[in-house]
């Protein structure tokens, strides 16, 4: 069985929109993925009327989180969240301050931009990018107008940290959206938690802490984990008795990673479903494949 439990549609910063990401699932000959787009669960519906017979789907979000690296200091984390009920209040209150601070933040850096005479149109990128705004569709906008050629030399230059145009969001803490994700019935997973080619790393002691405090699982087969990031994370995983995942983090043509680059043992995600009180799996053919949403 392939399983999958990290992709994105167009409805975050993947270009799929959700029938082509079942579509290409599909022809990946995967048997399980994951909808988990940044901040937002616009993909679902849409996602579960695509879903090829056979194909179960799992409805999940990647949460922007922030946690702590080995010196104390603020850093960006993404948290997977599986199978969480959608209406819960505190977890949709906290999606809805997430999306507006991704299109702010995206609205200052283009505006920055524009100021500086790139040739970048704020409301149109806000335009294109939809509801969960991303430095993605910034680089894609980049891209557009001529200004770097790819978008790993968009997030080398001018998206980057260090970059004159950069700006901050105010991410969710770690610790409150583990506890937000396990309230509204869903199961947490840290993503990528080693991806060093992101910025810097969170602090492992901060992972040991989550797990006591709620965490289900660590994204351990990941395509920016080495041998190395794997093996570590494994050993925190069996010392706490951690689920382990492994996904691609498919984006479509935002990133050269196939779909099922990386995936995900049965018997965990068993596991993640056995720990799921909010929302069910859903099987493409069965009756209440895209009405049960």
């Amino acid at each position: 069985m392939r399983i999958d439990l990290h992709t994105h549609t167009n409805a975050s910063d993947g270009t799929d929109t959700p029938t082509e990401l079942m579509r290409n699932a599909a022809a990946a000959g995967l048997d399980v993925v994951a909808v988990t787009d940044h901040d937002t669960t616009d993909a679902w519906r849409e996602a579960a009327a695509a879903l090829p017979d056979g194909m179960t789907l799992i409805r999940g979000m990647e949460m922007s989180c922030e946690g702590r690296d080995e010196r104390g200091r603020p850093v960006a984390v993404h948290l997977l969240a599986y199978l969480f009920d959608p209406d819960h209040a505190d977890l949709a209150a906290e999606r809805r301050r997430l999306r507006t601070e991704r299109a702010t933040r995206i609205r200052a850096m283009a505006t920055r931009m524009a100021d500086a005479g790139l040739p970048i149109d704020p409301q149109q990128v806000l335009a294109d990018a939809g509801p969960s705004a991303g430095r993605p569709h910034l680089a894609q906008a980049l891209i557009r107008a001529g200004v770097v050629a790819s978008t790993d030399e968009a997030f080398a230059g001018p998206l980057s940290a260090r970059s004159p145009y950069f700006v901050d969001k105010v991410d969710t803490p770690l610790e409150d959206a583990v506890a937000m994700i396990a309230a509204a019935g869903g199961v947490s997973v840290l993503a990528h938690a080693r991806a060093a080619t992101r910025g810097r790393l969170m602090a492992v002691e901060q992972i040991r802490e989550l797990a006591g405090a709620g965490l289900g699982g660590l994204e351990v087969d990941h395509p920016e984990h080495g041998e190395q990031d794997r093996a570590l994370l494994t050993r925190v995983a069996r010392d706490h008795d951690l689920i382990v995942t492994g996904s691609s983090d498919y984006h479509g043509r935002n990133k050269t990673v196939e779909l099922g680059r990386c995936t995900t043992a049965p018997g965990q995600l068993d596991a993640i479903v056995a720990r799921a009180s909010g929302v069910g799996v859903l099987v493409g053919g069965a009756p209440d494949a895209a009405g049960r949403i």
